[in-house]
This record gives structure tokens, C-alpha cells and sequence, in this order.
């Protein structure tokens, strides 16, 4: 049998479409010498000739990444920016022409994009008008599979329960949660945080919920200062042993508002975050952490947008796992 370019790139480890762009001589293609050569060494070895019938010209396609944040929104949440930057590396990979379009902005796509990553939150007017350009949609941090779309998303609920077990093998009982609450871009939709519903579960698990030590921010640094805050105006004495909370920037801010109220940190309250950007080692003392693998999340999406391309049409969700960092703020 004679061998093909999928037999080629398995045995150099390159894309398709790079064999294809290599034996074609694209000199457009950014590529290293070394990785040409071998590409032109093992096409000889393995006595591929071209197909004399159907030349196959590569067309890059067009991608789309829509994220819900602004580019000033995103430089606050690492976690978010994060996630694009694993779809633009993977799309990279994958020879895709990436478009960014950033707050959710639906009047700046191209209708002519052949795929869409959609990052974030997004109302049902919001996925409407995005699955009107492409049937091609991907959703990362939104459950859309329920609506027929390819999703990406985080085990909330195993993540969440892991950090009320690691508490609670402390002997810990007394857990306060701090968590976020916002709209979608075009204001029709309010996002519940899903930890915080996790959160309740778990604790009644143990018949420990008590929902005055739960307090409700905007995912930024400034409410988790002043969540923490009341926290401790309206609990005094009573303030929990340990907080969750459910990202970076609100741990930053709730650790600040305890250090400036000079309760110590972890000796008097533990403070476990959610998320593992870098935020969480730029601060002292550094946060515990549930690790995201954003990363990941971003390379899925993009490999189900292909494997769309190549002709599935049944939808998939994604439900990536999570692990527990301890750092100095729980020890």
C-alpha cells in the first residue's frame, strides 16, 4: 500500500497540514529546517509520491475566539486570558487564521469565519447570534451542552467538595465561602456561581451549612476586600476558622482586608482559592489553590472545533478534573 501524508506526519509528529505545506514547498510555512528536512527524509523512506489525480491545496481556515472580558478585564483575571492563549497556541498548531474578539462584541465577527470558540458566559440571545454565523461553536466555561453545543468546562462539584474534605480532615467545621456573582455582556442573563451551589451540597453533607458565613463579591480583588471586611465586622468573634473562595483576585483581596485587620493568616483564618493563576504565588502568604489546567481547556476546545471540521455532528461535553495546591495560606 502506498503511504500517505497522515502516515508521514505520525512519524514525525507533525500536523497534516504541515507534511502537506513541507512536500508542496509552501515557503510561506514557518517551520524549522530540521523539522523540513525530516519531513522530506521520511516522505523518501517510506516512497510517498503524489497523487497525480486530486491535488489538495490546504485552505487555512478561520477562527474566531470570543471572549466575554475586555482586554482590561482580562488583565485583572489571569485565569480567562489564560484559556485564550491555549486555543491560540493550539489553533496555531492546527494552521487556523485566529480572529480575537473581546467583550463579547457579536458586530465585529466575520460572518465569513468558518469556526467560533466562545469564552465565558453567554446568554441564549448571545449563542442565537453566534450559532447563526457557524454551526462550528465551541464553549469553554459555559455548559451549553444541554442546547446542543461542544463544551468545555471544570469538575465544579468534585473541586469544591475536595476543598470542604481537606478542611474538614483538619478538624475544621467552621468554613465561610466568598464567592462571585455577575451578568452576561448584554445584560439578559445573571451567572450563578456554580461553586458556590457546590459549596452549599458539600457542607450539608455534613449538616454544616450556615448561610451567614457566606458572602457574595464580583470576582474582583476590591469585593473580596470587602466581602471579607463585613465578614469581619459582622462576625467578630464568630468570624469561621477557614474561607473558601472562589477565585484568585477575591483571595488576594479578602487576605489584604484580614492582614489589615491584623488577623493572622493561616494561624487564626485559612484561606483556600480557586483557579491557580499566578496570583496566587504573588501574594504573602501564597494561596492554597485549586489548579484549572486553563491550558487544557483551550487545546480541547480547539480539537473539538477540528474534529467538527472533519464531519462529527453529535455534541460533546468536556469535563475536565481539577487538583488541590496547598501553599502557606491553609498550612
Amino acid at each position: 500500500m502506498a503511504a500517505t501524508l497522515k502516515d508521514i506526519a505520525k512519524e514525525v509528529g507533525v500536523s497534516l497540514a504541515t507534511v502537506s505545506r513541507v512536500l508542496n514547498h509552501d515557503e510561506s510555512l514557518s517551520v524549522g529546517d530540521e523539522t523540513r528536512r525530516r519531513i522530506i527524509e521520511v516522505a523518501k523512506t517510506l516512497h510517498y509520491s503524489k497523487s497525480k489525480r486530486h491535488p489538495m491545496p490546504v485552505a487555512r481556515k478561520k477562527l474566531a475566539i470570543v471572549q466575554w472580558y475586555s482586554e482590561s478585564e482580562e488583565q485583572d483575571d489571569l485565569y480567562y486570558m489564560s484559556i485564550r492563549m491555549g486555543i491560540e497556541q493550539r489553533g496555531q498548531q492546527q494552521q487556523f487564521e485566529v480572529t480575537r474578539i473581546f467583550q463579547s462584541n457579536m458586530h465585529q465577527l466575520d460572518t465569513a469565519v468558518d469556526a467560533i470558540i466562545a469564552i465565558g458566559k453567554f446568554s441564549p440571545k448571545q449563542v442565537s447570534k453566534m450559532a447563526a454565523i457557524t454551526d462550528k461553536l465551541v464553549f469553554v466555561d459555559d455548559d451549553q451542552f444541554a442546547a446542543g453545543f461542544d463544551s468545555v468546562v471544570t469538575d465544579f462539584s468534585l473541586a469544591t467538595a475536595r476543598v470542604v474534605d481537606y478542611f474538614w480532615h483538619r478538624d475544621i467545621r467552621q468554613i465561610g465561602l466568598i464567592h462571585g456573582s455577575e451578568m452576561t455582556t448584554d445584560h439578559e442573563m445573571a451567572v450563578v456561581d456554580q461553586r458556590m451551589l457546590s459549596f452549599r451540597t458539600a457542607m450539608e453533607r455534613h449538616d454544616a451549612f450556615n448561610p451567614k458565613l457566606v458572602f457574595k463579591g464580583d470576582y474582583t480583588s476590591q469585593s473580596g476586600f470587602l466581602m471579607m471586611k463585613k465578614a469581619i465586622q459582622d462576625l467578630g468573634d464568630q468570624l469561621p476558622q477557614a474561607f473558601f473562595i472562589t477565585n484568585d483576585p477575591m483571595a488576594a483581596g479578602a487576605l489584604k482586608a484580614l492582614q489589615a485587620a491584623d488577623i493572622k493568616v493561616p494561624e487564626r483564618v485559612k484561606l483556600f482559592s480557586f483557579n491557580n493563576t499566578s496570583l496566587a504565588t504573588f501574594v504573602y502568604p501564597e494561596l492554597s489553590s485549586v489548579d484549572v489546567n486553563t491550558e487544557l481547556m483551550g487545546t480541547t476546545a480547539v480539537d473539538l472545533i477540528v474534529s467538527r471540521l472533519e464531519g462529527r455532528q453529535t455534541p460533546q461535553r468536556v469535563e475536565l478534573g481539577t487538583s488541590l495546591i496547598e501553599r502557606d495560606s491553609t498550612k
